[in-house]
């Protein structure tokens, strides 16, 4: 059975069989991919197996965090947490005594921010709506104090979808309210190996290999998640293309969707590679 699954810019068709997979993921990767052989089950980030994997490298990430409250405290008012995942963001938003609607489209994700706000206080629990939607095409009938898509989702998105999403936003914000992005930043210039690898050992107590590959100058950057102990059996491998949107290309866009970027705060704990960077922007009248 083949199976396609889409991130950014690309369709990727995988199957189980090893050989034409391999070829499409790059690098070290890819030949670990083909050691594997059929025993390689390959999963899109989003779908049921690859949640599971992508709330256990974020569950201990603070990266963007404590930039994003500081940057919100000036706007009191509800949040609109767009892409929330299974809340990486939404919580600390929560905790930070706001009022949250966490949109995300999909429905796996969404099944684990439940059950996370399940065993939530109520008094947080109490001030999150959840909604599925697609972040680059939703109407919610109400605005917001201020709209955060972190994590540089903006990433995963085409042109067409960026020009939707800031529609969408300048539709949901308030008077005077600021949309947060982040982006990752790579240097053009760099001449470091295409390649990079990290072991990330998650609070769940499982391990994973990820291996990131972009060559400079490239508009996609690969990342590839193995277990770090396969064991026996099938194995889970997460494969997404991401897209590299640099600052000035954000900027640029959002100036003709009729935002004006008030700052450009620097994020820190990023990859050696990784230039991260949270953009405050605010939709002109």
């Amino acid at each position: 059975m083949t199976t396609t699954f889409t991130t950014a810019a690309t369709a990727l068709p995988m199957t189980p069989a090893t050989a034409p997979a391999a070829r499409l993921v790059p690098g070290r990767a890819g030949e670990l991919l083909a050691e594997l052989g059929d025993r390689a089950v390959l999963c899109d980030m989003y779908d049921a197996t690859g949640s599971e994997v992508y709330h256990d490298l974020a569950g201990g990430n603070t990266l963007e965090i404590r930039e994003l409250l500081a940057a919100i405290r000036p706007f009191p008012g509800p949040v609109l947490d767009l892409a929330a995942g299974s809340g990486r963001l939404t919580f600390p938003l929560l905790a930070a005594g706001r009022p949250v609607t966490a949109l995300e489209l999909s429905p796996d994700m969404l099944r684990l921010l439940h059950a996370r706000l399940d065993e939530a206080p109520a008094s947080l629990r109490g001030r999150c709506d959840t909604v599925r939607a697609d972040m680059s095409d939703f109407s919610l009938g109400r605005r917001y104090a201020v709209v955060v898509l972190g994590t540089t989702t903006v990433s995963l998105l085409d042109a067409d979808g960026r020009a939707g999403l800031y529609r969408a936003v300048r539709d949901h914000l308030e008077p005077g309210g600021r949309f947060l992005l982040s982006t990752v930043d790579l240097d053009p210039d760099d001449d470091g190996p295409a390649e990079a690898e990290l072991l990330h050992a998650a609070p769940s107590g499982r391990a994973y290999r990820m291996f990131e590959h972009w060559v400079a100058g490239s508009g996609t950057r690969t990342v590839t998640v193995f277990p770090a102990e396969p064991g026996a059996g099938p194995v889970p491998v997460c494969v997404t293309s991401i897209n590299v949107l640099p600052v000035a290309v954000l900027e640029d866009e959002l100036a003709r969707a009729g935002f004006a970027v008030r700052s450009r705060i620097p994020l820190t704990g990023a990859g050696e590679r990784h230039h991260d960077v949270l953009l405050e922007a605010e939709a002109l009248r």
